[in-house]
């Protein structure tokens, strides 16, 4: 853990997605309707959902995160042999509401108190993120909640990292990124922003431009890493 090199930090920045809320949330609270198959259909769904980000990016071919979700969730349940239209509405409904993971809320509470600036920075639409936050109850921890939707195209592409700048008007290099994406973690490390990788599942280091300073466990690391434990 890179302790130094998060000196000076003005502002924390999150990913949403498997950073603050649990995506593997919306098939587990349908378990029993899904069968024994949930797993497989969770992890379709949320590798399906990056894959189509990447390649509309690629392709130049936009379309928002809500949609592209239904369009990733409709293959899945294919994928999986699931043909239950009521289902796929429950499972898109169930995406507006994932859970926090247990210690978002008194992370995002004690970064505030001590004077931090924060953000979200998501590929989810704003109608997405409203929703999440509101269900999450953190509203009154976050300052700016900012989408791909205002450059048109998703990350790691630098338009949507330059977002952050420019709404926090403070520079790159005094903004602390915390994903548990790590190809997310590079990107925002690529670009230059001081970036925690949020590693949950223990997952090996990408081969990618862009290294992040620190790896941790989960959020609850984030106040020693910036010094305010």
């Amino acid at each position: 853990m890179s302790v130094a090199s998060f000196e000076n930090t003005e502002a924390c920045v999150f990913d949403a997605y498997g950073t603050l809320f649990d995506v593997n949330s919306a098939v587990e609270g349908l378990r029993d309707r899904i069968g024994p198959g949930y797993g497989q259909l969770s992890l379709a769904w949320r590798t399906r959902q990056l894959q189509y980000t990447w390649l509309r990016s690629l392709m130049g071919s936009h379309t928002d995160f809500w949609q592209l979700t239904a369009d990733a969730l409709a293959v899945s349940l294919r994928e999986v042999a699931i043909n239950d239209s009521h289902l796929q509405q429950a499972l898109m409904q169930a995406y507006l509401t994932l859970s926090p993971f247990k210690e978002v809320s008194g992370v995002l509470q004690l970064i505030k108190s001590a004077g931090l600036r924060t953000a979200i920075l998501t590929n989810g639409s704003p109608a997405m993120i409203d929703a999440a936050v509101n269900n999450a109850g953190i509203q009154a921890t976050i300052d700016h909640q900012l989408s791909v939707e205002s450059v048109g195209v998703y990350k790691p592409d630098p338009r949507v990292y330059q977002l952050a700048v420019d709404a926090l008007g403070i520079p790159a290099e005094r903004i602390a990124f915390f994903s548990s994406n790590s190809w997310d973690a590079a990107g925002a490390a690529h670009f230059g922003f001081k970036v925690a990788w949020v590693n949950r599942y223990s997952q090996p280091s990408e081969a990618l431009p862009g290294t992040p300073s620190a790896m941790l466990a989960d959020l609850s690391e984030a106040s020693a890493l910036l010094g305010i434990c």
